[in-house]
C-alpha cells in the first residue's frame, strides 16, 4: 500500500499545526508549504478538505489563519487516511467505480470486527462483501487466491493506522518544531 502525496501532505500539515507552541495560535498555507518545500496551491486544497472534514478550523480576514480543530489526541491516523485517500484498490479487481466507492466503509466495518475476529475472517468477510462488486479484466479473478492476501494486507494497514492518533506522532514535539521552523 501507497499513500499518495495528498494524504502525505495532509498529515504533514497536521502535523505542522500540532507542532506550534500555542496550539490556539494560527498557522497560514504558506508557513506550512514552505517549511516543507510543497506547492502552496497544491497544499490549498488539502487544507480546505482537512476543514470540511472538521479536523481543522480557518479563520478569515487580515488577521486570519488555520489550526487544529482537536486535541492531536482525538485525530485518529486510520480514520483520517479513510476519509482523504482516493483509492484503496490494490489491485485490478479491487477497482470499480461501486468498490471505489464503498471500499473504506467495508474496511471500516471489518476493522471494526477486529475484536470479534481474526485477521483471516475479516479478510474473508472483505472478500465475501467485495466480490460482488469487483468487474475485473483479469482471466483469473473468479479464482484468484491473491485477492484474499491482499485484502487481509489492506485491512492489516488499516487496522495500524486506527492504534495512532496525531498525539503518537508528535510526541518528539520538540524537536520537529525545531525543524519546521
Amino acid at each position: 500500500m501507497r499513500l499518495t502525496n495528498y494524504s502525505d501532505y495532509a498529515l504533514r500539515s497536521l502535523i505542522y499545526l500540532a507542532t506550534k507552541p500555542e496550539p490556539t495560535l494560527l498557522a497560514n498555507i504558506s508557513d506550512i508549504a514552505n517549511s516543507y518545500h510543497i506547492s502552496k496551491s497544491h497544499l490549498t486544497k488539502i487544507i480546505q478538505q482537512l476543514g470540511q472534514l472538521g479536523y481543522i478550523d480557518s479563520v478569515r480576514g487580515k488577521n486570519g489563519g488555520i489550526r487544529l480543530a482537536h486535541a492531536p489526541k482525538d485525530i485518529n491516523l486510520g480514520e483520517l487516511i479513510k476519509k482523504i485517500e482516493p483509492d484503496f484498490a490494490l489491485v485490478e479487481c479491487f477497482s470499480t467505480n461501486s468498490l471505489d466507492s464503498s471500499i473504506a466503509d467495508i474496511n471500516s466495518a471489518v476493522i471494526n470486527d477486529e475484536k470479534n475476529a481474526s485477521a483471516n475472517d475479516m479478510s474473508l468477510k472483505l472478500i465475501d462483501e467485495t466480490v460482488s462488486h469487483i468487474a475485473s479484466g483479469c482471466i483469473i479473478s473468479p479464482v484468484c487466491q491473491l485477492k484474499q492476501v491482499l485484502a487481509e494486507a489492506l485491512t492489516a494497514f488499516i487496522a495500524v493506522l486506527e492504534r495512532y492518533t496525531l498525539a503518537d506522532i508528535i510526541e518528539n514535539k520538540d524537536e520537529l518544531a525545531a525543524l519546521l521552523s
